[in-house]
C-alpha cells in the first residue's frame, strides 16, 4: 500500500480524488487513491471513472513516481497531453504552506514533461469563509422525491421533427458550454437522453446526457451533465425546471445520488444551493 490513511485521511477537506474529480464522502478511501495510482501504470480507465464515457483511452495520469506522501501533506501530481498540455499538483494539507510546495513541484513537472499548464488544486472544506472557485455539491436522492418540474421539458427525441432541428444551432451557440460536443455525441447514438426545454417552438436549454452508473463502492450515480440556457431566454425559471426534470429523472432510474460542481456564487450554484443541495466543500485552482 502507498498511501498511510491515518496521513491522508486528516488532510482530505473535500472528497476530490485526483484523475476522477469528486467522490461520494462515502467512497472516500484509501483503496481510491490506491487505484489511481494503479491505473496510471496501465493507462485503462478505472471501472468507475466517469470519463470512460468519452474516450477510449485515459488521457490524465496520476506521476507516481513524484507523489509526496507526509503527514502534514500529501501531493499527487497528474499529466495530460490533451492540448498543449497541463500538470496539475492536488494539494492536500491543512496549512497554507502547502500550496507553496505544490505550487514548486508543478513548474518543476511542467518544465520536466515539456507542457506549457501548472496548476495547483487545493481542496478546502465546506465551512471555508469567502469561498471562490468551484464548489462540490451533493443531491441526495434518498432523503425525499424530486419535485415535478412542471415545464415545456422533454428529451430531444420526443419534440417534433422541427423542433429537433433547433437543437444543432443551439448546440453552436452554447459550444463554450460544451453542447457541440454533446451534439456530436449524440448523433452517434453513444450517449444517453438528453433532456431539453422549447419556446416557441425551438429548443433554448439542455441538461444531459442522462446516465446511471455504479460508483466505486457499487451506489448507482447520476452522472455529470452539460447544462445551457440560451442567454436571451434566462430569467424566465427555464434553468430550474430542466435541472429538476433531471433530478425527476435520475430518481425515477434509480439513482442514490450526484455530485455536481458549480462555481462558487454563479447562478448554478445559487440554483443548487436553494435547491436545498448539501455543500462538501470547494476546490481553488491557482497557476503555479
Amino acid at each position: 500500500m502507498f498511501f498511510r490513511w491515518d496521513w491522508l485521511r486528516p488532510q482530505l477537506t473535500a472528497p476530490i480524488v485526483p484523475t476522477l474529480g469528486p467522490v461520494h464522502p462515502d467512497a472516500l478511501t484509501v483503496g481510491i487513491f490506491e487505484d489511481v495510482l494503479r491505473a496510471a501504470d496501465t493507462g485503462n480507465f478505472l471501472p468507475y471513472d466517469k470519463d470512460r464515457r468519452w474516450s477510449g483511452e485515459k488521457d490524465e495520469k496520476a506521476l507516481r513516481e513524484v507523489v509526496v506522501h507526509r503527514p502534514e501533506c500529501t501531493l499527487v501530481p497528474t499529466l495530460t497531453r490533451r492540448g498543449r498540455g497541463t500538470v496539475k499538483v492536488f494539494a492536500y494539507g491543512l496549512c497554507d504552506s502547502v500550496v507553496e510546495e505544490a505550487a514548486e513541484l508543478a513548474a518543476k513537472l511542467a518544465a520536466t514533461h515539456d507542457v506549457v499548464n501548472a496548476w495547483v488544486v487545493r481542496p478546502l472544506g465546506p465551512d471555508t469563509a469567502h469561498p471562490h472557485g468551484t464548489r462540490i455539491q451533493l443531491k441526495d436522492f434518498t432523503t425525499g422525491p424530486c419535485p415535478d418540474p412542471d415545464g415545456p421539458v422533454r428529451p430531444v427525441t420526443d419534440w417534433p421533427a422541427s423542433v429537433q432541428e433547433t437543437f444543432a444551432p443551439f448546440a453552436q451557440t452554447m459550444a463554450a458550454d460544451g453542447l457541440t460536443f454533446l451534439h456530436a455525441r449524440m448523433q452517434t447514438g453513444r450517449c444517453g437522453p438528453v433532456l431539453s426545454a422549447a419556446v416557441d417552438g425551438r429548443i433554448v436549454g439542455a441538461i444531459g446526457p442522462m446516465e446511471v452508473l455504479p460508483d466505486a463502492i457499487g451506489r448507482p450515480q447520476l452522472m455529470p451533465q452539460y447544462f445551457a440556457v440560451l442567454p436571451e431566454t434566462r430569467g424566465r425559471g427555464l434553468g430550474r425546471v430542466l435541472w429538476r426534470a433531471a433530478m425527476r429523472w435520475g430518481e425515477s432510474h434509480g439513482a442514490a445520488y450526484q455530485l455536481l460542481q458549480t462555481e462558487a456564487d454563479g447562478p448554478s450554484d445559487r440554483l443548487c444551493q436553494s435547491e436545498g443541495l448539501a455543500s462538501l466543500g470547494f476546490t481553488r485552482t491557482t497557476s503555479a
